[in-house]
């Protein structure tokens, strides 16, 4: 591929009328084309927490109740995920800190392991995991904004793609816009899904003052004995707080990250952690364990039972949680294709940036596009789940190269300098995670690692070939240059001094 300085000489004048745009603004304060730290404090504890909570603690925390077998130890098992998961987030603060890089779990292994895990990483996250989890979570919007029109009935299927289509493309629209937009909606459906969780809460501790607690005499009655059991309601708990890291996705764009990434992550799991065990204690002061189990969405039933006439509220704050959910994932994914171009892992239009607008626009319009395509599928979820121990892989190795670079660069810049036993206790744990499904679902999880493996002849031929014939590379380049002027994006421009 040609170098990257090439296709900055193709823009007919552009940054220059992009510096005279910036200066007569002062919208940037700056003539450098590039992502700005539009990120605040609050913004980063909405991204997080509007990534953590998305639909599975309104719809059925089945997964937690079902294998602990009862009451007592499935809130004891909603502590311990947020334990844990705080105990992960607090070695990211420390990676986050020493390696101000967006990208997260792949700019790490990069680091540490050199470009191979890292491209196998980006290829699973950026080609399955996280256009997949978009895609779902969009179709999930769908159902719930459609379920009051069709009380009782099965929501018509064609509707409900459509309707998750135009949710992605809208997003899409306004991730590409502005930086500001996309925070400013993840702020407003954030505030939205914790106001809708704290009102059953509040519902709940209502219920506890008028006596409702036959579910929770005799909390430990049922509970089970079975280990293995045990570790897949831990699991099962975990994916519910999946979405901690996600701020480091974003890292270059976070205001004063040494100060603010380390809050923004303490806040956010706390806040999420008290929010998750408290919901489910306001579910069983009125659903019971059995109807847990059993119910579709246990949040809309909850409504039902107490809120009458209104009972339509709930898949209202449903719909606004995934919303927001299908903008935090747009959002930072974006940022992984940018990164991974950047490298020279994704095509190089992916690691270019809007003249206008300052946004990651192709990469934005890639993710966009790829969700769009899985909409039309109906295995979504089973790919989800062939490659869903990859998530502890990959964060398990983020937080191993913690410990190696503690060895190998011990007088590195560490802001944020962690005890070295929350990572070990950490990798321990992770291990377990990664091995339990190769024990439990061995035929997925070998599928998954197929699909792994699938990255390895993509990286050999796009990567590591260099020498490709002239025709493919000036085929190549015509094309970069084509969606360029297209979407008006140039490569991104170091800040002069």
């Amino acid at each position: 591929m040609a170098d990257k300085n090439d296709y900055a000489a193709v823009k007919d004048g552009t940054p220059q009328a992009s510096a005279d745009k910036t200066e007569a603004g002062g919208d940037h304060g700056e003539d450098t084309i590039n992502l700005k730290p539009k990120i605040t404090l609050i913004n980063g504890v909405t991204v997080i927490v509007g990534s953590i909570i998305g639909s599975g603690i309104f719809v059925s925390p089945t997964g937690v109740l079902k294998d602990s077998g009862s009451v007592g130890l499935s809130l004891i098992i909603w502590v311990l995920c947020g334990l844990y998961s705080m105990i992960g987030a607090y070695c990211y603060a420390e990676l986050g800190t020493a390696i101000v890089r967006s990208g997260a779990d792949y700019a790490y292994i990069y680091e540490a392991f050199g470009p191979f895990l890292a491209f196998l990483r980006l290829w699973v996250e950026c080609m399955i995991v996280r256009p997949c989890s978009q895609a779902i979570v969009a179709l999930t919007f769908a159902y719930y904004v459609i379920e009051p029109l069709f009380p009782g009935c099965e929501q018509p299927d064609i509707a409900v793609r459509l309707l998750a289509a135009v949710c992605i493309l809208i997003l899409t629209f306004v991730n590409c816009a502005d930086v500001k937009w996309a925070t400013r909606i993840q702020d407003i459906f954030t505030f939205a899904k914790v106001a809708a969780l704290i009102l059953i809460i509040i519902t709940g501790f209502v219920q506890l003052g008028k006596g409702e607690t036959e579910h929770f005499q005799n909390a430990f009655e049922d509970t089970t004995t079975d280990i293995s059991r045990a570790a897949l309601a831990f699991y099962s708990g975990l994916f519910a707080y999946n979405g901690w890291n996600y701020l480091n996705f974003v890292i270059e764009e976070l205001q004063n990250p040494y100060k603010n990434l380390p809050k923004a992550i303490w806040i956010s799991i706390i806040m999420v952690t008290v929010i998750y065990t408290l919901a489910n204690v306001a579910y069983f002061t009125t659903v019971s364990p059995t109807e847990i189990i059993n119910s579709p969405a246990v949040a809309v039933t909850f409504a039902v039972r107490l809120y009458g006439v209104m009972w339509w509220i709930m898949p209202v704050f449903v719909a606004l949680s995934t919303f927001g959910g299908v903008n935090g994932i747009l959002f930072t994914t974006s940022r992984l294709f940018y990164v991974g171009a950047r490298e020279g892992h994704m095509p190089q239009i992916l690691s270019m940036i809007s003249v206008q607008r300052l946004t990651p626009m192709p990469a934005v319009i890639f993710i966009g596009f790829l969700s769009l395509l899985y909409l039309a599928s109906s295995d979504i979820y089973l790919l989800i789940n062939y490659v869903s121990f990859v998530n502890w892989l990959a964060i398990g190795l983020s937080v191993v190269s913690l410990l190696y670079f503690r060895y190998t660069r011990p007088h590195m810049d560490r802001p944020i300098r962690v005890a070295l036993v929350w990572p070990i206790i950490y990798v321990m744990v992770t291990l377990f995670l990664i091995i339990l499904p190769i024990y439990s679902t061995p035929v997925e999880t070998g599928l998954g690692c197929a699909i792994i493996a699938s990255g390895i002849p993509v990286y050999i031929i796009f990567v590591l070939w260099k020498k490709k014939p002239k025709s493919i590379m000036n085929f190549t380049d015509n094309m970069t240059v084509l969606m360029q002027k297209a979407m008006m994006c140039v490569p991104e421009e170091k800040k002069t001094v």
